[in-house]
């Protein structure tokens, strides 16, 4: 999905939008409105086990995050980093067209994630609708409507594990996470299989290795813990490693 060479220049590329677009990530937080209270179902007489726990403190607002100090800075260092890497690793590829979207929302759903545990679907939706149109984009671009399939098979594959284990144990992964293994499944198939095994495999090592660690070192709470950060490190790392794995084992 690559034309002749261009790696440095889709690497510059990849930056400054990266840099330009996670400026705006703040701004993109402060607008995601707030949940709704989860309702507390109780049978009439039953005591309610939680009710002899400590409340759990009260969910950060995404008006107050987007406000934290230098995050705009921090916001458009991290896009950078991810658009710069995400250039040099397909070069200047009609890939860049759903790849580099994503690097700025990456960033915005991994600051999220991290301070509340949530992945909101009022910005995971519209970027299925980003991902799609870019991947349409690039198969009709490239002439090759098997990108188109193979990013489907991937939304199928990394979405359907995921929701597999979220079904069999929803308090071991959300939902949320679910509906990003979608989005990331889409833009790993449509670069290949290489990429697509890299980052299933990639989300759950990361996430159990680090997880575990930031757990041991009493950063994150071990029983509700952000996985998404780990999806999203991951998904980068199988772009720049994925057509080596491929190579490497024969997908």
């Amino acid at each position: 999905m690559s034309w002749e060479s261009g790696y440095p220049a889709a690497a510059l590329l990849g930056l400054l939008v990266g840099a330009l677009s996670g400026w705006w990530c703040p701004q993109l937080i402060a607008r995601i409105p707030e949940p709704e209270p989860e309702p507390v179902d109780e049978e009439p007489g039953e005591t309610d086990v939680r009710s002899t726990l400590p409340p759990p403190p009260p969910k950060e607002t995404y008006v107050h995050i987007a406000g934290l100090p230098g995050l705009a800075q921090r916001t458009a260092a991290a896009s950078a980093l991810v658009g710069g890497v995400l250039g040099a690793s397909v070069g200047w590829s009609w890939s860049l067209l759903f790849l580099l979207p994503l690097a700025p929302i990456g960033v915005a759903l991994t600051v999220i994630d991290w301070r509340t545990t949530l992945l909101p679907t009022r910005l995971i939706a519209p970027t299925y609708a980003v991902t799609l149109v870019g991947v349409a984009l690039a198969a009709v671009a490239e002439g090759d409507l098997d990108v188109a399939l193979h990013a489907l098979i991937g939304w199928a594959v990394m979405g359907g594990i995921f929701f597999v284990l979220w079904f069999i144990y929803p308090r071991g992964l959300g939902y949320g996470d679910v509906r990003l293994s979608g989005i990331l499944g889409l833009a790993l198939g449509a670069l290949g299989w290489g990429e697509l095994a890299t980052g299933i495999y990639g989300a759950f090592l990361l996430g159990g290795v680090g997880g575990a660690l930031l757990s041991l070192l009493r950063i994150v709470n071990r029983k509700r813990f952000p996985f998404g950060p780990f999806m999203l490190v991951a998904a980068v790392l199988a772009v720049a490693v994925g057509p080596w794995v491929a190579d490497r084992f024969g997908y």
